[in-house]
């Protein structure tokens, strides 16, 4: 019997996934990754504004643009059919008013082709997040270590470590809910404080660094893959070493080119002798 086609899944589909189906989220940026994530068959895609550093070669996310995110989005969804796609509303895209956040929004919507979108900011965001789902446009919250704010908060640290830090965050995760997101990535705090969240939320919360008792995780796809090796976060584990692979492949590549061993016959194309004696003719009478 052929096995069924996966539909594609939603906002909805995705929130319902709670208490039954751990979801599995990975960022990418371009085609292939998408494409190689859909047929793995995750359930999501982060495009992420980590391209800033993992693609754009940026020393954090903060240069990232709404252009940036529109091109990367479009890059994705062209390499996807099932998977749920979610684009990051980067640095000063909706801090301004919420007027500026339900554009930007709309933006990643319309012109980039996202599934859905996702910001940073607990309580102090809840009123963006509530005028952008008024607008029919599904949001994925992010709290905890919100690394746009990562200056404010004194660097990539745990977050929620203190009684009252910790009050904190679980406020956060329940004025995103309450707000209208649809889940929730909760990001660099302890894993005992994430269980507390899971438990207290209707929608899944989606881990990075929080625990396995999260509804679901999210990596970073150069951390997973090894392909960026400029540092790696304790809570990553790399399924691959890409970036030695590439570096082996380039210097095969370049030693065989300088010792006439590339392109052999087989990586050619050829023509009829008929056609070779003809042009060798014309050569010999110029």
């Amino acid at each position: 019997m052929a096995e069924a086609q996966r539909e594609k899944i939603t906002a909805p589909a995705l929130r319902a996934m709670k208490g039954s189906e751990r979801i599995a989220m990975v960022t990418a940026y371009d085609y292939p990754t998408a494409r190689a994530v859909e047929a793995a068959g995750l359930d999501a895609i982060l495009v992420g504004d980590s391209l800033g550093m993992i693609v754009l070669g940026y020393e954090s996310t903060i240069p990232v643009t709404m252009d940036d995110m529109i091109h990367h989005t479009r890059a994705v969804m062209r390499g996807v059919e099932t998977v749920h796609v979610v684009a990051d509303l980067p640095f000063m895209s909706y801090h301004v008013s919420k007027a500026q956040a339900v554009e930007n929004a709309g933006r990643l919507m319309k012109e980039g082709g996202a599934d859905a979108v996702k910001l940073e900011g607990g309580k102090t965001m809840a009123s963006r997040i509530e005028a952008i789902v008024r607008c029919g446009i599904p949001v994925m919250a992010h709290i905890g270590l919100t690394p746009q704010a990562s200056a404010a908060l004194g660097g990539f640290k745990v977050q929620g470590r203190s009684l009252d830090a910790a009050r904190g965050v679980i406020d956060d995760a329940l004025a995103v809910e309450a707000a209208g997101a649809y889940a929730v990535v909760v990001e660099a705090v302890p894993r005992q404080l994430a269980r507390i969240i899971t438990s207290r939320l209707s929608i899944p919360t989606i881990g990075i660094g929080a625990g396995v008792e999260c509804d679901g995780q999210v990596l970073v796809n150069g951390d997973l893959l090894g392909s960026f090796d400029r540092f790696i976060p304790r809570f990553a584990k790399r399924y691959a070493d890409l970036a030695t692979t590439m570096r082996d492949a380039f210097a095969t590549y370049a030693a065989e080119v300088r010792a006439g061993q590339f392109p052999e016959q087989e990586h050619g194309f050829a023509m009829s002798r008929e056609v070779i004696a003809a042009l060798e003719a014309d050569d010999s009478q110029a």
